[in-house]
């Protein structure tokens, strides 16, 4: 017989998933910056449309819109970010599924708990970020935008009109229209004012206008080369007067104080004045991380994809149940706030319930996994014949 070489045992030696995780961590980010950028964009393009509308109306200032827009933006960032997150581990682990890798790892024996580990590594930098904005930044965006709110409600007339519409005063006694304004000084171009005084009506109309400031902190709006009419509504006894300069008095609006309410208190003055609705706010501020960690948990089972029962049904239920926790949350603080739940039910309850729901959905998804598993061994068994 013929001598073949002789075979060697070779021991075999526990798989490394590095790259594995690697890959998975950087599908992970990439969906995740393309939820975010695209989530970021609707907002960004839905504020700008309404704080726009405002302008217009004169409800707030033309320079405004843009300072008003970021700090708008910073308050939506913590939501965005755990829709972003929730969002992308469903759609990589969905694509795994579709493209059959979840059915290799599972041969290679990576059960579903080892999906964990890598996106941890993922979640949890996403999860520390919405941390810092809830807690410190979002509270402190809202307190800004207040006090940049009340401050450019708080101008003067003149500095609060814009060119090419009509703008009533604080007061309800005058109103501006100027055409134009020249950019980088305070003087303006054809000036129409209109006003009341012991019951005559005065308008004016000027070429040319500016603002004057004296030394004793008086402001005026001084008219050059223009025409007052004045006179009673209904008569035709109207005065009509040329002047090559014609001062008005602009009354100063008080700087309005920022209204004291609990979205924009700091993290640390909620914790010091335990109030109910204080305790509201800051279970908020805390549940917002907590729900983003918990979510990225129940994103693993629920990225299942049973390729007769189509490929959106996971999505959809997922979003579905996302919509269900946010609007707990939301419920669960208004009733500690209003005393009809305890604080700590309140931040615990929910989480728990969640969390739970995470673990028998896991233990489901496992004994499928396990069932198939066994069934698909019988079948590959090779049937032997009777004797």
């Amino acid at each position: 017989m013929p001598d073949y070489p002789q075979t060697h045992r070779i021991k075999s030696k526990p798989i490394r998933f590095g790259l594995f995780h690697r890959s998975l961590v950087s599908e992970f980010t990439s969906n995740g910056v393309l939820v975010f950028v695209i989530l970021l964009g609707i907002v960004v393009i839905s504020q700008l449309i309404r704080l726009l509308g405002d302008a217009v109306s004169g409800r707030i200032a033309v320079d405004g819109v843009l300072a008003m827009l970021g700090f708008s933006a910073m308050n939506y960032l913590p939501v965005l970010l755990s829709i972003s997150l929730f969002v992308s581990i469903i759609l990589t682990l969905s694509r795994c599924y579709r493209d059959s890798e979840m059915v290799v790892w599972l041969c290679c024996g990576v059960g579903l708990t080892r999906w964990i580990r890598p996106m941890m590594w993922y979640a949890l930098p996403v999860v520390g970020m919405i941390a810092l904005l809830s807690l410190v930044l979002s509270p402190w965006a809202l307190q800004k935008a207040d006090e940049f709110k009340n401050k450019l409600e708080s101008r003067d007339d003149v500095a609060a009109a814009t060119p090419g519409t009509f703008r009533e005063s604080k007061l309800a006694d005058r109103v501006y229209f100027i055409e134009n304004a020249s950019a980088g000084s305070n003087s303006v171009s054809n000036v129409f004012v209109q006003s009341e005084q012991n019951g005559k009506l005065g308008t004016m109309v000027a070429q040319q206008g500016f603002q004057e400031t004296l030394p004793n902190g008086d402001r005026f709006l001084v008219l050059l080369n223009g025409t007052r009419y004045e006179g009673i509504l209904g008569q035709r006894d109207y005065n009509i007067v040329e002047f090559e300069r014609y001062a008005i008095r602009i009354d100063s609006a008080p700087v309005k104080q920022a209204r004291p309410w609990a979205r924009t208190k700091s993290t640390q003055e909620l914790w010091q004045n335990r109030t109910l609705w204080n305790l509201s706010e800051l279970e908020w501020r805390l549940g917002l991380p907590i729900s983003a960690a918990i979510l990225a948990l129940l994103a693993i089972p629920l990225s299942y994809v049973n390729p007769r029962a189509g490929r959106s049904l996971n999505l959809v239920l997922a979003i579905v149940l996302y919509m269900l926790y946010s609007n707990m949350i939301s419920v669960t603080n208004t009733w500690v706030g209003q005393g009809k739940l305890s604080p700590g039910i309140g931040l615990w309850g929910i989480h728990a319930l969640m969390l739970t729901i995470a673990a028998l959905m896991f233990f489901r998804r496992m004994t499928l996994f396990s069932l198939r598993g066994v069934l698909a061994k019988r079948r590959a068994r090779p049937e032997v014949p009777a004797p």
